[in-house]
């Protein structure tokens, strides 16, 4: 069985050894290293090539989130799971920008961080419970607030299919594979998503996706 391999970067070694003594219980999970502030964490990324780094965003030197930037342009198949206080959409949004695959709250680590770990390493997006309820509650309120409707409902089922899978990691090759389509039927597809949704970035549309529940961590 081929293990899962994992770096940790968090400055505090208390929540270091916190995580890996978590991990550690798990016979398909191994640490192959740690680092203390976000430029150690890239090159020992860079060093040790894990599948997943578990990334604070909190970090001298480096914050985690410019750090997972640098360590997906080098590496884009080392899955990035981000480590964070604040369950806040600023955050996430600049995560996944820079490439992040997960978001989990340091309040429920431990209960989600094994789970998270594997869902990453699979290519799949992970991000804690707590996230997709808080980013409905505030996306739905900011609808009223303007008075406006959300848009999903005029999606065609085909649109929610290709929304979903590219919400999922996919790439337009892979999505037409799926569904028997042509990469550019794909591409016509995602460009309507993004019009009828108002987004504008790969980002932002895994965002909604989490907000409305349209993905799930397996």
């Amino acid at each position: 069985m081929n293990q899962i391999r994992i770096l940790l970067a968090d400055d505090h070694g208390v929540v270091r050894k916190g995580l890996r003594f978590v991990l550690e219980q798990e016979s398909d999970l191994a640490v192959v290293g740690e680092a203390a502030d976000g430029r150690e964490a890239v090159k020992t990324a860079k060093e040790l090539q894990p599948d997943v780094v578990v990334m604070d965003i909190a970090m001298p030197q480096l914050n985690g989130i410019d750090a997972t930037a640098q360590v997906v342009k080098q590496n884009p198949a080392t899955g990035v799971l981000i480590l964070s206080m604040h369950n806040d959409e600023t955050y996430l949004l600049r995560a996944l920008e820079c490439g992040a695959r997960g978001f989990l709250l340091k309040d429920t680590a431990e209960e989600d961080l094994v789970r998270a770990v594997r869902v990453v390493a699979q290519g799949k997006p992970f991000f804690s419970p707590a996230i997709a309820q808080s980013l409905l509650e505030d996306y739905m309120r900011s609808l009223q607030q303007r008075n406006q409707q959300d848009s999903y409902s005029l999606l065609t089922d085909r649109e929610k299919e290709v929304l979903q899978l590219l919400a999922e990691g996919r790439s337009n090759k892979d999505v037409a594979n799926l569904l028997d389509l042509s990469v550019y039927t794909v591409e016509t597809h995602r460009t309507r998503i993004m019009q009828k949704l108002n987004l504008h970035n790969t980002a932002e549309l895994v965002l909604y996706a989490v907000r409305k529940k349209i993905i799930a961590n397996l």
